[in-house]
């Protein structure tokens, strides 16, 4: 597969064409970012450590039945996947409350809520990507109630299963955003990559923070984190 034309670069990677119009190469840079780019860093091994928790985690839900973007892992820094028109929505699952529900409503950060809350924000840097209900997604012409509904049941499952998938190894999955794209087929897919870039995991017992926390509070060891996660999960 040979990787030809650069097409985006975001906060964490860097998209390219292939010589297959289908598909795409996603490169997983070191770059780390917090507070919608306010904070600035470069986290060691950070993109080999989530190119392959990503392989890890997505090769897992295709085999539960979670339709991906994932074909292979090409090398410790490029994964081949198909290529999609992405939804500009990221879709947010909250198992605790934490980070920003937190602060923006006043919960105590671990509190446990009698549902599990399903959000969703508009993928826009320039309004800092707020948050939006299902009408508004509708509205502003991101999604049809369809498709949305096609994520949100996906959204669930894949919470279902990787609450399931670290509880086992010792890890509370306590909330992750996600995106959806669309393949060329008109396919709904999950995309982008799932990782501690984009999940929070805290250690049962201890809430010891296993994710970017780690980089956005000044705590320190980041990427022995990533390293964590990415040894449990390989068992």
């Amino acid at each position: 597969m040979e990787k030809r034309d650069f097409l985006y670069e975001g906060k964490a990677k860097q998209v390219y064409t292939t010589d297959e119009l289908d598909k795409i190469i996603i490169h997983y840079k070191d770059d780390a970012t917090a507070f919608n780019g306010v904070k600035k860093a470069s986290i060691s091994n950070k993109g080999i450590l989530n190119n392959k928790i990503t392989e890890l985690i997505f090769t897992k839900l295709e085999k539960k039945g979670i339709p991906t973007h994932f074909i292979k892992r090409l090398n410790e820094r490029d994964q081949l996947c198909k290529k999609v028109t992405i939804f500009p929505i990221e879709v947010i699952i909250r198992n605790l409350i934490a980070g920003s529900m937190s602060k923006r409503l006043s919960i105590k950060e671990g509190t446990k809520p009698t549902n599990t809350i399903f959000e969703l924000s508009y993928k826009n840097d320039d309004l800092g990507d707020p948050l939006i209900n299902s009408d508004h997604a509708v509205a502003l012409g991101l999604c049809t109630y369809d498709e949305l509904d096609v994520i949100k049941n996906y959204t669930l499952k894949i919470n279902d299963l990787l609450s399931s998938i670290f509880d086992n190894e010792g890890i509370i999955l306590v909330d992750f955003k996600i995106e959806f794209g669309k393949t060329v087929d008109g396919d709904i897919v999950l995309a982008d990559e799932i990782s501690p870039d984009t999940c929070r995991f805290w250690e049962k017992g201890t809430h010891k923070k296993l994710d970017k926390d780690r980089f956005r509070r000044d705590l320190g060891s980041v990427e022995e984190a990533y390293i964590e996660i990415l040894e449990r999960i390989s068992k």
